[in-house]
C-alpha cells in the first residue's frame, strides 16, 4: 500500500515529466562585420525582432526561449560550432556554407541554406584593393606579385576565378597567401603585400578609410555570390515554427532598412565600428549588392562553383551538390505569414530603387544611370541628385557655407556599380556632362572613344564647380 508521502512524491515526479515547460535553445552564429548579414543578425538581435515572431501556441504553449547570440569575424570558426551542436543557426556566404555543409556530411548531419540575405548574381560584393599609392591599376599589373586572401572564403574563390579569366594561373603567376581582413589590411599598409582580395565590406571600407584603392569587382568575372543563413536539419525538423520565426524577424529587418537605410546605416555602425557610409553603400538604395532573400539560379550556381572549387582545393572530399544546400520551405512560409509573394521576389533581379526627388529642384528622378548621393555632415538623410554635375555644385555650397561632407557617390558609367566618388576616376564629354568609372583604363578607352577627358575626383570636382559656377 502507497504512503500518502509516497503518492506525493510521484505526483511531482510525473509533473516533472508532464507538466514541465521545456527550454528551447535558439543559438545563432552572426557576422557582424560582414555587414550585408544585418537583416539575419546584427539588427534580429539589437532591435529584438525575434522574439516577437517565436510560437506561443500548440506545442510552444509552455515554452521558455533561451536566445543565445555569438559574433564571429569568418565562416569557419562558426561552422566548427555548429557541426558541435554549440550553434543552431548562422551566417556566411556561399564558399564557407559549402565547407559547412561538408563538415555536418563528414560528421553523419546535414546542415542547409534556409535565406540568403543578401547577394549580386554578377558578384559585386567581393573585391581587390592595392595599397593607394600602389602603381597597380589591373589585375594583369599583379604578374609576380604577392596578392593575400582570406583562405576558405567567397573571395578566395572570387580571385582563382578573377585570375584565370585574366589569363593568370593562380599557382604560377603569383604569390597567394592567407589572410584576415584584420591583417590583410595592416599589410596593405605597410606594403607587405600587393594586393588583397576580400569579402564584404572590406574592398570598399579599405578604400574609405583611405589606404587603399579599389581595383576590381568581382562582377568582372561575372560571379554570382552570396552571403546567407544555415541551420542545422536536426533543429529544423525539431523546431520548423520557430526557424521560421527566425525569418518573419529577419524579414521585418529586411522592411525597416529599406524604409530607413541612414538611420540604421548609423546603427550597424554604432555596434561594429564600420563607419555609417559604407554601410549605406551596401544598404542604401541603387546599393552595390542587393538585399535578396530568395534563391535565384545564380545562387544556386555560386554553390556548385564553391563545391567544384572545393574539390579542385582538395578542402572536401564528400560528394555534395547546390541542391541538398538549399531548403526553402521554411522561408516560402515566412514569406506567406508576412503577406509577401515569393515567386515574384524570385523573378526581381532589379536593385533596390530609389524613390528619391532631385535634392536640386524636387523633381521625382526616373534616369537613375548618373544619379550621385551626397551625405552632408548633419542631414539625417542623404540628398540625391540626377547627375554629377549638379551634385558636385551642391558639393561646393555647402563646403562654402561651413558643411563637412560625408561622402559622395557616384555610379560606374558601364556597370552601374556604386562607387566612392573620391576614387573613382571621371571622363569629362565635350559638352561638359560628367561620367565615372571603377577602371582608369575603362575611362581612357570612353575619353577616346567621346573625345573626352580622363581625371580624377580632384579635378573633376574643381572644373565642374568652376564651370557650375560661372553658368
Amino acid at each position: 500500500m502507497l504512503t500518502k508521502k509516497t503518492l506525493l512524491v510521484l505526483t511531482f515526479a510525473l509533473y516533472g515529466i508532464w507538466g514541465h515547460a521545456e527550454t528551447i535553445r535558439i543559438a545563432i552564429g552572426t557576422q557582424d562585420t560582414t555587414i550585408n548579414c544585418a537583416t539575419g543578425g546584427l539588427l534580429i538581435r539589437e532591435l529584438n525582432l525575434l522574439e516577437k515572431y517565436l510560437p506561443h501556441d500548440g506545442k510552444y504553449k509552455d515554452a521558455k526561449y533561451e536566445i543565445v547570440w555569438k559574433n564571429f569575424t569568418s565562416g569557419p570558426p562558426l561552422t566548427n560550432e555548429m557541426v558541435a551542436d554549440k550553434l543552431d543557426i548562422g551566417s556566411m556566404a556561399d564558399f564557407p556554407g559549402a565547407l559547412n555543409a561538408a563538415a555536418f556530411k563528414k560528421a553523419g548531419k546535414r546542415s542547409f541554406f534556409i535565406t540568403s540575405l543578401s547577394g549580386s548574381p554578377q558578384g559585386s560584393g567581393n573585391g581587390v584593393v592595392v595599397p593607394i599609392d600602389s602603381p597597380v591599376h589591373s589585375l594583369a599589373d599583379l604578374k609576380g606579385k604577392s596578392i593575400s586572401v582570406p583562405f576558405g572564403s567567397t573571395a578566395h574563390s572570387m580571385i582563382l576565378r578573377a585570375l584565370k579569366s585574366q589569363g593568370l594561373d593562380p599557382e604560377r603567376d603569383v604569390n597567394l597567401v592567407s589572410q584576415s581582413p584584420e591583417v590583410g589590411g595592416s599589410s596593405l599598409q605597410s606594403h607587405k603585400i600587393d594586393a588583397h582580395a576580400d569579402f564584404v565590406p572590406f574592398a570598399e571600407l579599405f578604400p574609405y578609410r583611405g589606404f587603399a584603392r579599389k581595383i576590381y569587382d568581382g562582377s568582372q568575372a561575372n560571379s554570382p555570390t552570396f552571403h546567407g543563413t544555415l541551420v542545422s536539419a536536426d533543429y529544423a525538423k525539431k523546431y520548423p515554427e520557430v526557424v521560421i520565426a527566425f525569418l518573419r524577424a529577419a524579414i521585418e529587418a529586411d522592411r525597416l532598412l529599406t524604409e530607413e537605410p541612414e538611420k540604421y546605416s548609423e546603427l550597424i555602425a554604432k555596434v561594429t565600428g564600420i563607419e555609417s557610409e559604407v554601410n549605406y553603400l551596401f544598404h542604401g538604395p541603387l546599393g552595390l549588392q542587393k538585399r535578396d532573400f530568395t534563391f535565384k539560379p545564380e545562387y544556386r550556381a555560386a554553390l556548385t562553383t564553391a563545391i567544384e572549387t572545393l574539390s579542385l582545393l582538395k578542402r572536401n572530399d564528400v560528394p555534395l551538390t547546390a541542391d541538398e544546400l538549399v531548403d526553402d520551405r521554411y522561408l516560402r512560409e515566412a514569406f506567406r505569414l508576412s503577406k509577401l509573394d515569393y515567386d515574384k521576389a524570385l523573378k526581381s533581379y532589379g536593385k533596390q530603387p530609389l524613390a528619391g526627388k532631385n535634392a536640386q529642384n524636387g523633381a521625382v528622378i526616373t534616369d537613375v544611370k548618373r544619379v550621385t548621393q551626397v551625405w552632408v555632415e548633419g542631414e539625417a538623410k542623404i540628398r540625391h541628385y540626377v547627375s554629377p554635375e549638379s551634385a558636385l555644385f551642391a558639393v561646393r555650397e555647402a563646403e562654402k557655407a561651413g558643411r563637412k561632407i560625408r561622402v559622395v557617390f557616384v555610379h560606374d558609367e558601364e556597370t552601374g556599380l556604386k562607387l566612392l566618388a573620391n576614387l573613382a576616376w571621371f571622363v569629362r564629354n565635350p559638352d561638359g556632362r560628367i561620367h565615372a568609372y571603377l577602371e582608369k583604363a575603362a575611362a581612357t578607352k570612353a575619353a577616346q572613344k567621346e573625345n573626352g577627358a580622363v581625371l580624377n575626383f580632384a579635378s573633376t570636382f574643381a572644373t565642374t564647380t568652376r564651370v557650375q559656377a560661372a553658368r
